[in-house]
């Protein structure tokens, strides 16, 4: 029985978010101290030197320790859900290839940050007025666009073709 192609070349885009990621950290660390804030956008757009311990919104940040590696735990098995279901998805599905590898390679750069520092470097602050939106990064954006696209996709998106 030949073997069909799969989504693993997709992983590409994983690295590749990886990397921009983990570059656009380094560039901030290297520049900012913590809490310094530089405007890009007037009235909109920082960036600003943020530690968040927690997860997403900082969700149990000041929770002790022990959820740095109960985040990092369930990001790398999340991950290996993720490639195991890119490994069984065909080439040509890019609707669940685009979004499960926005969200490895989002989840994969802030596993590294956690084993790293104890910490995920946020710097991207959106704010109106007094205020913002919690501090994020590249990672969190992947992680963001590929869940939505996952649900939209998933919901709206039809059948894919079998090859």
């Amino acid at each position: 029985m030949p073997t069909r192609p799969n989504a693993l070349i997709w992983l590409l885009l994983s690295v590749f978010i990886l990397v921009a990621d983990q570059i656009t950290k380094w560039v901030v660390l290297q520049h900012f101290q913590l809490h310094d804030s530089m405007p890009v956008i007037a009235g909109l757009l920082n960036w600003t030197l943020a530690f968040n311990e927690g997860a997403a919104f900082s969700f149990l940040s000041d929770a002790g320790g022990w959820q740095r590696w109960f985040f990092t735990v369930l990001a790398i098995a999340v991950s290996v859900v993720l490639l195991v279901w890119l490994k069984r998805t065909p080439r040509n599905d890019w609707k669940t290839a685009l979004p499960l590898s926005l969200v490895l390679g989002g989840a994969i750069g802030n596993v590294i940050d956690r084993i790293r520092f104890g910490h995920v470097v946020d710097f991207v602050d959106v704010f109106h007025g007094d205020w913002h939106f919690p501090a994020f990064n590249v990672a969190d954006s992947a992680i963001s666009v590929g869940a939505v696209l996952l649900i939209l996709l998933g919901l709206f998106g039809g059948k894919t073709e079998k090859s």
